[in-house]
């Protein structure tokens, strides 16, 4: 087996690595280059809003830090060459649920995107050789339930038919920007069930699992991928299963959808500059106008600067004065999540698991061992304690689904650890480059326990990454987070990123804001990127994205000014609905 060398991933990440912020300095910058909109990091969400800004019809420039487009969402031959390994994101699902994909509003498919399904969606490994499989087929998975108990298989089928009834809900307020639509609470209040859903989503997922299901093993197969914030509240909707639950894979690699939106965006007269790390925003008479990258250059935005830029980042690109107290306040205690560490392989065979009848080969497996482990792991994140005994891991291989993400007859192997700390009590982050190989180790062993076939001369080469490493691959993934920050109450919906500023405008005029520390949050959906068009659109005089609302998520787009489009009666009106929207934490 070949293990990477640090040599080697240092030069890699060099590449890629984000360059130190610098104090902020006024430039002479009425050369440079004009568009109308400039965009700021590359991950797919900037590149929906971009997708959608140039279709309309605008001059827009993408300035990527990095030699590659994607963010979040690149695949790249990390152990060997003909292994394709995702970088971060393998799982498409929320995404499905997005317009932009749910009504083919940019048609990807003539880019280059396609979706797998995998079948199975998870398998979940008991120490005692007891395991749940869930599969595409719903009834399937009930069978697999009923097991360990029938009455849990009942139960589940239930709260599945409950639950979609309700599904839609969620998306119309996931993929509608705060304040252009109505709230979660008014839409509930329209629901016939509204009030009983009320409570239930307000409930935490650790009491609704333990109020309906009888056996341990069920609880746990509403878990994966990993048992966060499983007693906190308004996470109750999480413990309820779904008809139509999918783990979709882009054919290819998670940065085939950053290949197709780039395609796209190229074709509708788009630029995409990669290696082009920004500093600075060029800020004047108050307003943001462009911007300065790491080199020298500078860009310059007629109409608007959208960022993916990290909020924590963000704040220290333009004079701490033009950010009101509050904002500061709220990027200060923004929480970004817990950290990750990675193990990629490429390997002689997948993973296998025996089952009655044979063997089972998943595309994604889960190790939660049992609920006292989950709660441990919620303690453990939250005392901030980083152990290699018993990890909670997270087991991806792409290629069981899709064979040209690896040679003929080989496989590639995701191990994924989001228990990790990026401050290390005994060391701070100069630590992990001195444990990074034993925890490598550890999470493979426990691997090797519930797939004794994964032996260690099937293993050809590793690629690991720690926190640190990650960060200095994305500086976008603060402190080694790659969810841009937790999802719970206090940081969603009117609260994401930071109350008051929650429609994509920042506090500087001209500035926009998108990607994971936006609504609805972190992951592969697209909601941030398509939220934004939709808010850019509404605060211009020359960018306009109407919602419908009639019809919450769909819009169109155009050149036309707001103002002509739009009667004083319904601006006040949306004004108004902004205003109830944004006083509401969930809506």
């Amino acid at each position: 087996m070949s293990e990477i060398t640090r040599r080697g991933f240092v030069k890699g990440a060099a590449l890629v690595a984000p360059l130190a912020f610098t104090r902020f300095t006024v430039t002479q910058t009425s050369s440079a280059p004009h568009y109308d909109v400039v965009i700021v990091g590359a991950g797919h969400n900037s590149l929906i809003t971009a997708c959608y800004l140039a279709k309309a019809g605008f001059k827009c420039l993408v300035l990527e830090g990095r030699p590659m487009a994607g963010g979040g969402t690149k695949t790249a031959e990390l152990t060997l060459s003909g292994f394709h390994h995702d970088v971060c994101s393998s799982i498409h699902a929320s995404i499905q649920s997005n317009p932009l994909m749910r009504n083919n509003e940019l048609k990807l498919g003539d880019y280059g995107l396609e979706y797998i399904y995998p079948d199975p969606i998870y398998h979940i490994a008991f120490p005692d050789g007891s395991y749940i499989t869930k599969w595409r087929d719903f009834d399937r998975t009930c069978e697999e339930v009923a097991k360990y108990s029938k009455k849990d298989a009942e139960t589940w089928r239930r709260m599945a038919t409950e639950a979609d009834s309700i599904r839609e809900i969620l998306n119309e307020v996931n993929f509608t920007p705060i304040g252009f639509g109505k709230s979660l609470g008014e839409r509930l209040a329209e629901h016939p069930k509204g009030k009983l859903w009320q409570r239930r989503m307000a409930m935490s997922k650790w009491d609704i699992l333990h109020q309906n299901f009888e056996d341990e093993r069920t609880m746990v197969a509403m878990m994966p991928p990993f048992p966060k914030l499983i007693t906190a509240p308004y996470t109750g909707f999480s413990a309820y299963p779904s008809k139509k639950e999918d783990v979709p894979q882009p054919k290819g690699g998670s940065g085939m959808i950053a290949l197709a939106l780039s395609r796209y965006f190229e074709a509708h007269g788009g630029e995409i500059l990669v290696n082009k790390p920004v500093e600075r925003l060029i800020v004047e008479n108050g307003r943001c106008v462009g911007v300065e990258c790491a080199d020298g250059s500078s860009y310059r935005a007629d109409k608007a600067v959208l960022s993916t830029v990290h909020i924590k980042q963000l704040v220290n690109m333009a004079p701490r004065d033009l950010w009101p107290e509050d904002f500061i306040e709220g990027v200060k205690t923004f929480d970004t999540g817990a950290a990750s560490f990675n193990s990629h392989f490429a390997t002689t065979e997948p993973l296998k698991f025996p089952v009655k009848g044979g063997t089972v080969v998943p595309v994604h497996i889960s190790n939660i061992q049992s609920c006292k482990r989950a709660l441990r792991f919620e303690s453990e994140l939250a005392l901030g304690e980083f152990h290699v005994e018993e990890p909670v891991l997270h087991i991806v291989q792409c290629s069981v689904a899709d064979p040209t993400r690896a040679p003929a007859g080989m496989h590639t192997v995701r191990v994924l650890c989001e228990q990790a700390v990026y401050d290390l009590p005994d060391g701070g982050p100069g630590r992990w480059e001195e444990i990074k190989a034993e925890v490598a180790e550890a999470h493979l062993r426990a691997v090797q326990r519930i797939a004794p076939n994964l032996t260690d001369d099937k293993i050809l080469a590793r690629f690991s990454t720690s926190p640190v490493d990650i960060e200095q691959m994305n500086a976008a993934m603060w402190h080694g987070s790659c969810h841009s920050g937790t999802d719970g109450p206090a940081q969603a919906g009117a609260m994401r990123p930071v109350p008051g500023w929650s429609q994509h405008r920042m506090p500087i005029p001209g500035l926009y804001q998108t990607g994971g520390t936006t609504h609805p949050g972190g992951g592969v959906t697209g909601g941030p990127g398509r939220n934004a068009a939709v808010a850019c659109g509404d605060n211009s005089s020359q960018l306009q994205i109407q919602a419908r609302e009639d019809r919450p998520g769909i819009f169109k787009i155009s050149r036309s000014t707001c103002r002509s489009r739009f009667s004083s009666a319904n601006r006040r009106a949306c004004t108004a609905r902004r205003k109830r929207s944004s006083a509401s934490s969930h809506g």
